[in-house]
């Protein structure tokens, strides 16, 4: 159904772009076949990567695409999990790494107007000069601005905050016949008309290219203090949860984390955990001011102790908050070579401790390592499908194992009451689950809001949906 793209056509790009901007060697093309995905059948390679510069170019990448129906994927820095920016069908990759520009920091609307191509750690650097806050943090700097929107990121921080969508308060799209469109503003609140902000958010690059955004920003908080409780159970753990949430307390953060998994990663980084009795931690994150977050710690601290809190340990110097922050962070990466795929579930809060058990009693019966861990404010879990057994050796028949292991632990997430992602997307490989999640009717309105804004389904194709 789409055509491949001929030397006339390349010519009229490069006559956009730049020949310079326009990458045609394999060589080159490797770093745009795949995300962070691990398995190979998320590998697919562009016919051309173009090097975009601003909003007009990407629409005058499009039209020319929508005319020679040919598929065009839109991709920022890359660090998806579930291979949402891979070329699936072939065809043209636009990358947005030069549309970087942080267009203003309003300091007094607390508006920051950013290209997507603006990455996560670049945007934290210029608001900490200033001492603004942007408080979504799903962990990986590199993303970018265009990315986090596209997928709705999330991170530890959504606890008393929101994913990415709470904070998008305007953003410039280009729609799939090249019109460029800019919804919203540096306003608050807005009732007029349908809300299509809402829409592009989380469409993973399936309705339109986002090539700016402006983001709602806060003050930076006057203090943080990072609080871990260790337990001997999981059970015990989240048990906690409920009674913390329900307190006076706020917390920006809740996680939750074994010993085994943080000790990993702790070696990974050559950073230390502290070291300190127990099995399972929750690390809570406190901001505000120095009284108020004072007393939110006793609160949390006394709720711990009540239930079966095997000690409290209180961080208050940045950087040794700065380090647990980091051995936290980088838990993927030093999963990773061990890891078929990290799964992005999120259920109910309740029903966190039952699905870790369901977890924890899969492991043991098929002997694999699943290491889960996750989000215990939000109910996102992430367990990982290994290649281990139990006891550290490799799994031979691997991929028959892992394709059963998924099932088991998607269907029981959604029987209680779950999603398959809370933060990652659906991309490429999580798209045979979403009539699970959805009745037919309400896939049908989705594929039809699809059609609506891409007919020809040349945007990221092959994403959440198959082409029809």
């Amino acid at each position: 159904m789409y055509k491949k793209l001929t030397e006339p056509i390349v010519s009229e790009i490069e006559g956009i772009v730049g020949k310079e901007n326009v990458l045609r060697d394999k060589e080159k093309l490797i770093d745009y076949s795949h995300d962070e995905f691990a398995l190979s059948e998320a590998f697919s390679f562009p016919e051309i990567v173009v090097k975009v510069a601003n909003t007009q170019q990407v629409a005058e990448i499009v039209k020319i695409a929508t005319r020679e129906k040919i598929p065009v994927v839109a991709r920022g820095g890359g660090t998806g999990l579930c291979g949402g920016c891979i070329p699936s069908y072939g065809g043209i990759v636009v990358s947005t790494e030069k549309i970087n520009k942080i267009l203003e920091i309003d300091q007094n609307n607390l508006m920051a107007h950013l290209e997507s191509g603006v990455t996560l750690k670049e945007f934290y650097q210029a608001l900490k000069i200033r001492k603004l806050f942007f408080p979504p943090h799903p962990g990986e700097e590199s993303a970018t601005i265009g990315g986090l929107v596209s997928t709705n990121a999330g991170g530890a921080r959504a606890v008393k905050y929101g994913t990415v969508r709470n904070f998008i308060r305007g953003l410039t799209v280009v729609c799939s016949d090249g019109k460029i469109i800019q919804a919203g503003g540096k306003i608050i609140k807005d009732s007029t008309g349908y809300n299509l902000i809402q829409l592009f958010t989380g469409s993973e690059g399936t309705l339109g290219i986002i090539t700016e955004a402006i983001l709602s920003v806060m003050p930076e908080p006057d203090a943080y203090l990072t609080v871990i409780a260790p337990f001997h159970s999981t059970k015990d753990a989240l048990k906690c949860v409920p009674f913390i949430l329900k307190s006076s307390a706020r917390p920006l953060a809740i996680e939750f984390i074994s010993k085994q998994v943080i000790s990993i990663a702790g070696d990974y980084c050559g950073k230390h955990w502290p070291s300190i009795p127990g099995e399972i931690f929750l690390m809570i994150i406190l901001e505000g001011t120095n009284n108020q977050i004072e007393h939110d710690c006793e609160t949390i601290a006394s709720i711990c102790m009540e239930n079966k809190a095997v000690d409290i340990f209180v961080a208050q110097a940045e950087e040794k908050q700065q380090e647990i922050l980091h051995v936290r962070s980088i838990v993927y990466q030093a999963l990773k070579s061990n890891t078929i795929e990290i799964l992005d579930i999120t259920v109910p809060p309740a029903e966190m401790a039952c699905h870790i058990d369901f977890v924890e009693q899969l492991s043991n019966t098929h002997n694999i390592w699943l290491p889960t861990y996750g989000h215990a404010g939000d109910g996102n879990l992430h367990t990982h499908i290994t290649k281990k057994t139990l006891d550290g050796c490799d799994i031979e028949n691997w991929k028959e194992m892992y394709t059963k292991i998924r099932q088991f632990i998607i269907v029981d997430g959604i029987k209680r009451g779950g999603r398959i992602s809370g933060e990652h997307g659906i991309g490429l490989v999580k798209k045979q689950y979403l009539d699970m999640c959805f009745n037919a009717d309400y896939i049908e309105i989705l594929r039809k809001i699809k059609k609506v804004f891409d007919p020809f389904f040349i945007l990221n194709p092959g994403k959440i949906f198959d082409p029809e």
